[in-house]
């Protein structure tokens, strides 16, 4: 089974919309992990007088980790999925947060920005070209900019790709088919295996023209498996805020 891409991953995650909350939340430390690198961006001032981009942000559970890290900030949800958009934008949120039905490629030219910090969870295993988002996200920064992207990148280590697939096997793929959405996480375990290492994509995001570029493991018993990258846009200054 290859790879969905584009408009076939869009349809998969409308149709997988209604169950995905639950089988996320059944993930140990799926929402904290979000959290923790929401907060790895250390905005300052709660976010106050800033403007920060979720690039990809599902039914909002890292809108959510947004929200808590950097609470005064202005947030906005892109996502190229309508049925994930419509379940992140019926759950209640305070005014400075606003949802758009946007792809990671299109918000570069759709006039919004700039922004402060850009936060993408779970986002560039499934982009076609990242090169290409990458360079968009630069563009929507300010010089200085944060970038926090936190995704399933594995350590390289053969025992981390085995424990994988095996959660894969076992648990994911099964529960994925139970909700009628096996195609969307089977994608999940593939795109994971296909995807850069957080060698590879620390590599990445410096070719990109990104400095301060590093990778933060997270806990429990997807270290190994899912890292935050941290990096800034150019500059080492830091962000100006807006206001």
């Amino acid at each position: 089974m290859t790879l969905l891409r584009d408009r076939d991953l869009a349809h998969a995650f409308d149709h997988a919309s209604h169950t995905y909350d639950l089988l996320t939340g059944l993930n140990p430390g799926y929402r904290s992990d979000l959290l923790r690198s929401a907060r790895r961006l250390r905005l300052p001032g709660d976010g106050a007088g800033l403007r920060v981009l979720d690039l990809g942000c599902g039914t909002g559970a890292s809108t959510r980790a947004l929200l808590r890290a950097v609470p005064r900030a202005d947030i906005t949800g892109v996502d190229a999925s309508a049925g994930m958009l419509e379940r992140a934008a019926a759950k209640p949120w305070p005014e400075r947060v606003r949802f758009l039905h946007l792809t990671a490629e299109e918000v570069a030219t759709s006039g919004e920005g700039p922004f402060d910090a850009v936060f993408a969870a779970y986002l560039f295993r499934n982009v076609t070209d990242p090169d290409h988002v990458l360079a968009s996200v630069r563009r929507l920064l300010r010089p200085g900019g944060r970038l926090a992207v936190h995704d399933y990148s594995l350590s390289g280590s053969a025992a981390h790709r085995a424990l994988w697939t095996a959660v894969c096997r076992g648990l994911i793929i099964p529960a994925g088919t139970v909700t009628g959405d096996r195609a969307l996480y089977h994608h999940l375990w593939r795109s994971v295996l296909a995807f850069d290492t957080a060698p590879a994509f620390t590599d990445r995001l410096a070719r990109a023209g990104f400095t301060d570029v590093r990778a933060a493991p997270v806990a429990g018993w997807q270290t190994g498996i899912v890292h935050t990258f941290l990096a800034r846009n150019g500059s080492t200054a830091p962000a100006p805020r807006v206001g």
